[in-house]
C-alpha cells in the first residue's frame, strides 16, 4: 500500500564537469576505492566504500557539499537528516572545517551510529519514526539557521557522489551492469548520472529490502510515492519514500529497481566477511545480494556498491552463528 508524495520542484542533476570538480576537491580526502573479485567466475565486482575515513560512501557527497559552500557560509554550522551515515559524514567533514554539525535522526538509528556521531562532537536530535517523516514532508529544514545539507536534493552533494562512477569506469570501462542500494536515491542519482554521461548504455539497476522498497513501487506506480515499510537489517536503507523532486530523475538514470529478501542480505552479509572479511552494514549487502541472483548472461560484467560497514556487533554475532545461512 502507499500514497503519493506531493513536492513541486523538480531536481537537475549535476554536469560531468561538476563531477570532475568534485573529483579535484576529494582527492585528498576520499580513497578511490578498489574494484575487488567477488570469485573467478561470477564476473562480479565489489566496490567497498566502507574503506572511507567514516567506512561509507556518504563522505564524497557530503564534503563536497560543504566545499562548495563558502568559508562565511559554513561558519554559520552545517545540518542535515540521516538514518546514520550521512551524519556520520557530516560529523566528520564538521570536524574537518571547525565548524559546529547538527543531525536529525530517528531513535531507530543502531547505537553504533549514534556513538560515531556523537564522537564527532555533532549535535544529534532524535525523532520518532512518524515524526521524522512528517518532518520531512512538511520540509522541516527549511527553518534551520545553519546550511542544510539535503541527503537527496543537494546537486554538489550528487555530484560527490559521481565521483564513485568516474573510478568504477577508469578501473572497469567494460562494466555492463551496476547495482546500487537505494534509500531516499541519492547514491543512485548521483552514480547513474556519471556512468550514463559517459557511457550510456551501462544498464543501472537499484536494489532495495522487500521490506522497504520505495523505489520498486515508484517505478510501478509510475510517480512517486510513499510507503508503509516494516523493520529491516537495512536500516541504512529504511526510507520510506521517493520524492516528486527526484523522481524523474531516477528515472533518466536508472533502468531497474529489484528487491531482496532479508534472509539473502543477512546470507550475503554473511559471506562477504567470511569470504572477504568486509564488515559491511544490512544495506551495503544489497547490491551484492541482488547480483548473486541475476545470472551472468543476462547482467554481464557487474559491479555492486557495497555503501557503508556500520553494524552493531550483536547482529554481526547473530548472522555469523546462524548455521542455516
Amino acid at each position: 500500500m502507499y500514497i503519493l508524495v506531493c513536492f513541486m520542484v523538480k531536481l537537475s542533476l549535476p554536469s560531468l564537469q561538476e563531477i570532475r570538480d568534485a573529483q579535484e576537491r576529494l582527492e585528498t580526502i576520499t580513497i578511490h576505492t578498489p574494484l575487488i573479485k567477488y570469485d573467478e567466475i561470477s564476473q562480479i565486482y565489489l566496490k567497498p566504500e566502507t574503506l572511507q575515513p567514516v567506512k561509507s560512501f556518504k563522505l564524497r557527497g557530503v564534503f563536497n557539499a560543504a566545499a562548495c559552500l563558502s568559508k562565511k557560509q559554513r561558519e554559520k554550522g552545517l545540518s542535515t537528516m540521516s538514518s546514520g551515515n550521512t551524519a556520520i559524514a557530516l560529523g566528520w567533514t564538521g570536524r574537518y572545517f571547525g565548524v559546529p554539525a547538527k543531525t536529525y535522526v530517528p531513535y531507530t538509528t543502531p547505537s553504533i551510529k549514534i556513538e560515531t556521531m556523537e564522537s564527532y562532537g555533532m549535535t544529534v536530535v532524535k525523532m520518532q519514526y512518524d515524526e521524522m517523516i512528517e518532518w520531512i514532508n512538511e520540509k522541516g529544514w527549511e527553518k534551520e539557521d545553519s546550511n542544510f545539507i539535503h541527503p537527496w536534493h543537494n546537486r554538489d552533494l550528487l555530484a560527490g557522489h559521481g565521483t564513485m562512477g568516474l573510478e568504477m569506469l577508469a578501473d572497469l570501462p567494460d562494466v555492463e551492469t551496476v547495482y546500487v542500494p537505494v534509500g531516499g536515491g541519492g547514491l543512485i542519482s548521483g552514480v547513474g548520472n556519471a556512468l550514463k554521461l559517459v557511457k550510456p548504455e551501462i544498464r543501472v539497476v537499484g536494489v532495495e529490502s522487500e521490506a522497504c522498497a520505495s523505489l520498486y513501487h515508484s517505478f510501478s506506480a509510475g510517480k512517486a510515492v510513499q510507503i508503509h515499510g516494516s523493520e529491516t537489517i537495512c536500516d541504512g536503507s529504511n526510507v520510506p519514500m521517493i520524492t516528486e523532486e527526484l523522481y524523474p530523475s531516477l528515472r533518466k538514470v536508472v533502468d531497474g529497481s529489484v528487491t531482496v529478501s532479508e534472509k539473502d542480505v543477512k546470507k550475503t552479509l554473511k559471506a562477504l566477511m567470511l569470504k572477504h572479511k568486509l564488515i559491511v552494514e544490512g544495506s551495503g549487502a544489497l547490491a551484492t545480494a541482488a547480483a548473486l541472483q541475476e545470472p551472468v548472461e543476462d547482467r554481464g560484467k557487474s559491479v555492486c556498491i557495497i555503501s557503508g560497514g556500520s553494524i552493531d556487533t550483536d547482529k554481526i554475532v547473530k548472522i555469523l552463528s546462524d548455521s542455516s545461512m
